[in-house]
């Protein structure tokens, strides 16, 4: 029989280092999971270090029990590795987020050493490349020793179990095998349990390919009814077991409707959702399953029925979390921001692992072709190529579900790459880095008016809010009040258009990102709606628990903004009850009903304020405090080239750093203003930007492209540079 060995303990690590002859007991000793990049991959600067890294490893043979056949089990090395096994070179493997393996068989001697490479370092082939997101390096999953029999169920096939089964919701399961070893005289034994253990379908046969039917079966319905049924395959010679692999399945049915939207099992079922990276604070990617079901915890308590694995596959440990939760996933490989000539073969290659690995999770009901690949433009013919291969493979390996892409904001409504695949989302911002909040419905309905039979979705919309905080939110000032106005807006528009087949949040945590110099803290990504340390839920985590939960609750916004100036405080509370009453210092403000969910209260404020909040059987309970003088603290803070909004001057009738680069432009002394400032910060070139960078950046204003020169260009900017910019701007009369 199979036994899984786990070796993540006691391995030598350091950086940059030639391979070792010897264990090397002078390195760093780590246990996995590890990345090097825990630390400097969140801290900004967009200096982590990107290299080659060497993880050393004895191996006793005594130590593992007698095999037939031996393989190395990689989990998640990110992004290229090599094996070596007593100095011979066994393996190479590109691609950071999938399982693969490595034979051992007939190389393993008494005492051995296991030599890892991994390699983050920037290249042209291996996605991802350029992205919003940091790519720590590491041994960051499980490592294990698989012992099998020489017959045994396939192991060197893109990271696969040797069983690929399809359910259909009348109860038929076709399953498909393949062997390794010498096969004579063998049959597989299948067998079908439901959720208590009962047997609910046998069969025995020595043929590739069988069906087994399953009576009355009961459904996997979601966060309704997740249920799920258990396929133990055991490989048979004489009466004996081999081998056995066993696999967690459901039955559902789903489509998904350009109008109404999606439909699980024969009803409508509209997903609202989010979306995950899987990083940690100070653990990078290196995280735990305790970690893993911590997310979970929290994605289920805001009410989300599906999650966006972004972008790039995730642990089994997660998509198994995701069948037993009953979250709707998309799935997807890590093409993205920037397609490289010279990567097609590892899009197809990780497109090809992610499917194999993944195919029986009844959670995922689309594969993603890619994200944001169009930011240089959708004309390459080479992007476009790549595309369809992939579309292509995706409908080849798995005719059962449909494939999706997230495109970027800025790509034109009759690019032929939409045609690609058989549904779309959409990435937008509007309301955070261009446009207003009011412009987010009607380009869903412009879009589904022109495409009629194309559904489309909403794959990313976020705000960032950090600890900053103002009475008066206004776009850009990253506080927590703006974040919850915002999602506030987003939810009464994307959730009222029915045919709008999914939205995710981006992103439901806050994320590494360590080029990014935004929010008076670098590093992170800030649109989550809990902290990277998963300690603290924002105010619109709540917003969105009030329309997605059924667990009654209410919540009091605003609990770390305690000063206020003015003699008044408007109040915000969350709730999913019909009623909420609220008191200041034991007196009752009054009762209030809101069908939006959001509910709001005029509070005098005068000294020390005690706030309570009912809702039935739900309380919770803040404090306000009347000051003479704003807080300071809850103000952004300078740091280097960031202003706020409300330190540029305007004049009436000329433009200034809080106007629209594309309505700048439409001026001519306007034009030279932004072409000196991409100059000044090295983007788009030495001339005019094209049209599909300027495009992207021309729903900016000025002042909000100047947060983002971390992450899109050089930051050479100084708050003198953006003044003198601003009173250049002022001299410029609109048009």
């Amino acid at each position: 029989m199979r036994t899984v060995c786990n070796i993540n303990h006691k391995w030598a690590f350091r950086k940059g280092a030639p391979l070792p002859e010897t264990f090397p007991a002078d390195w760093d000793l780590v246990n996995l999971p590890h990345s090097w990049n825990n630390i400097d991959g969140q801290d900004g600067g967009n200096d982590y270090w990107r290299g080659t890294a060497v993880y050393v490893r004895t191996l006793e043979r005594a130590d593992l029990p007698e095999a037939g056949a031996y393989f190395l089990e990689i989990n998640g090395a990110n992004s290229s590795a090599d094996v070596y096994l007593n100095g011979e070179k066994l393996a190479h493997h590109d691609g950071g987020y999938s399982t693969w393996r490595v034979e051992l068989t007939g190389k393993l001697q008494e005492e051995n050493l296991l030599v890892i490479t991994v390699d983050n370092a920037p290249n042209d082939r291996v996605y991802p490349q350029s992205a919003d997101f940091t790519f720590y390096g590491g041994l960051y999953r499980d490592v294990n020793i698989l012992c099998v029999p020489a017959t045994h169920f396939e192991l060197s096939y893109y990271g696969g179990c040797g069983l690929h089964l399809t359910p259909d919701v009348s109860g038929k399961v076709t399953v498909e095998r393949w062997l390794a070893g010498p096969a004579d005289g063998t049959t597989v034994r299948y067998t079908i349990c439901d959720a208590a253990g009962n047997v609910a379908a046998q069969t025995t046969t020595a043929a590739d390919k069988t069906e087994l039917q399953v009576a009355q079966v009961h459904l996997w319905h979601g966060r309704k009814d997740p249920y799920l049924y258990t396929l133990t395959a055991e490989l048979l010679r004489d009466g004996t077991v081999l081998d056995s692999v066993s696999r967690r399945f459901g039955f559902r049915s789903y489509r998904i409707d350009p109008d109404k939207g999606f439909f699980l099992n024969g009803e409508s079922y509209p997903l609202h959702g989010v979306s995950r990276h899987q990083d940690g604070w100070q653990k990078g990617n290196a995280i735990s399953k305790e970690d893993h079901i911590r997310d979970m915890d929290l994605i289920c308590e805001v009410g989300a029925n599906t999650i966006r694995l972004a972008h790039y596959q995730h642990d089994q440990f997660f998509y198994d979390l995701c069948d037993e939760r009953g979250l709707v996933v998309w799935a997807e490989i890590p093409y993205i921001s920037q397609h490289m000539p010279t990567g097609r073969a590892n899009t197809l290659s990780q497109m090809r692992e992610l499917i194999v690995q993944n195919h029986h999770h009844a959670s995922i009901v689309v594969w993603g072709l890619s994200n944001e690949i169009t930011m240089k433009g959708d004309s390459d013919p080479d992007l476009l190529d790549n595309h369809h291969e992939l579309n292509d493979l995706c409908h080849t390996m798995d005719p059962t579900r449909p494939t999706v892409m997230a495109v970027v904001s800025m790509c034109p409504t009759d690019s032929p790459y939409l045609e690609i695949p058989d549904a779309i989302s959409y990435n937008h911002y509007f309301g955070w880095y261009g446009g207003d909040t009011a412009m987010n419905g009607p380009w869903f309905d412009k879009f589904h008016a022109e495409h009629p039979t194309l559904p489309i979705g909403c794959s990313e919309y976020g705000c960032e809010a950090l600890n900053w905080h103002s009475d008066t939110p206004q776009q850009g000032d990253y506080t927590e009040e703006y974040q919850a106005y915002y999602h506030e807006e987003l939810i009464k528009q994307l959730f009222s258009r029915p045919y709008i087949w999914a939205t995710h949040v981006w992103n439901m945590f806050d994320f590494g990102a360590d080029a990014r110099n935004e929010g008076g803290e670098n590093g992170q990504n800030h649109k989550g709606l809990v902290t990277i340390d998963r300690q603290y839920k924002k105010d619109a985590f709540y917003a969105y628990k009030a329309w997605l939960s059924d667990e009654p609750f209410v919540h009091l916004c605003g609990k770390r903004f305690v000063n206020h100036t003015g003699d008044t405080v408007r109040i915000t509370v969350y709730s999913n009850q019909p009623e909420v009453e609220l008191f200041a210092n034991g007196i009752s403000l009054g009762v209030q009903r809101a069908e939006d969910h959001f509910f709001r209260f005029t509070v005098p404020n005068q000294g020390v304020t005690r706030l309570e909040a009912v809702a039935g059987a739900c309380r919770d309970s803040g404090t306000i405090c009347h000051v003479d003088t704003p807080d300071e603290s809850y103000r952004l803070r300078e740091r280097g080239a960031i202003l706020n909004w409300f330190d540029v001057t305007e004049k009436e009738g000329f433009y200034s750093l809080n106007d629209k680069i594309s309505d700048i432009m439409k001026a001519p002394e306007g034009k030279q203003v932004i072409l000196d400032l991409l100059s000044t910060v090295g983007m788009g070139g030495n001339g005019e930007p094209d049209e599909n960078f300027a495009r992207m950046i021309g729903g900016f204003t000025v002042l909000r492209l100047s947060g983002l020169v971390g992450t899109l260009g050089e930051n050479k900017l100084t708050k003198e540079t953006l003044l003198s910019l601003n009173a250049r701007l002022n001299t410029i009369a609109r048009i």
